[in-house]
């Protein structure tokens, strides 16, 4: 549980308080938007934590660099605009005349309203739709290369992470992963089955994924640097 997030400023570099019953030091972090986060543990206060803050300024100004450095997709998508499928960046371009309006990504063809506007949730709708058909195929298919006991599989349209496991065997993955190249798709999915067996991140839950995914530190750089083009 936490309280409501406190804003110092309204400015850039603008650091939020936030309390947490669970934490036990002081934490600063970035949030992928670019906001600074302190976090303040249960018995700390407000103060001591903008000494902390102070104190690790030169980490943050590195890491807000680093922030302002990871490639964003456009905003708003038009025909010729460069966006991310499936692994590779490719234009949108204007697709054979037909009936109904309809542009390609690469060899997929989508249809679309319109040429004109904005493009973006068109093609993410569609995106979206072949995920939800695609993710969970690919899940059961190493579930069963592994033995991992999967219950159920969801695709969702989550906003901070590329998937989740629960307690109760439910895998809940985001479907802008299939915008993502294979290798970084599968080592998520492997991610979260493993999380079946240790619902942790210690040594044994990493050698696990590494048994099976031995590419995972790869992949990890790969949505660091990129998690950006999807929105993460």
């Amino acid at each position: 549980m936490s309280d409501e997030p406190r804003q110092e400023a309204s400015t850039e570099s603008a650091t939020v308080f936030v309390r947490s019953a669970r934490a036990r030091h002081y934490r600063l972090t970035l949030r992928k938007d670019g906001t600074a986060v302190a976090t303040i543990p249960v018995h700390g206060s407000e103060r001591e934590a903008a000494k902390f803050v102070a104190q690790h300024s030169d980490w943050l100004a590195r890491a807000r660099a680093r922030h302002a450095q990871r490639p964003r997709a456009e905003e708003n998508w038009a025909v010729g605009t460069t966006v991310l499928w499936r692994g590779e960046m490719n234009a949108i371009r204007v697709a054979a005349e037909g009936l109904r309006p309809q542009v390609c990504v690469a060899a997929d063809v989508f249809r679309v309203p319109a040429f004109e506007g904005d493009l973006r949730p068109a093609l993410e709708a569609q995106f979206a739709r072949r995920a939800r058909i695609e993710l969970p195929a690919r899940t059961w298919e190493l579930a069963a290369e592994t033995g991992a006991e999967v219950k159920h599989v969801t695709v969702r349209n989550q906003r901070s992470r590329w998937g989740s496991c629960s307690a109760g065997g439910t895998i809940s993955l985001n479907w802008r992963l299939i915008q993502a190249p294979e290798s970084v798709r599968d080592y998520i999915i492997h991610h979260e089955l493993a999380h079946l067996w240790e619902m942790n991140h210690s040594g044994r839950f990493w050698a696990r994924v590494a048994a099976v995914c031995p590419g995972w530190r790869e992949a990890e750089r790969w949505l660091k640097r990129h998690g950006g083009l999807v929105g993460l």
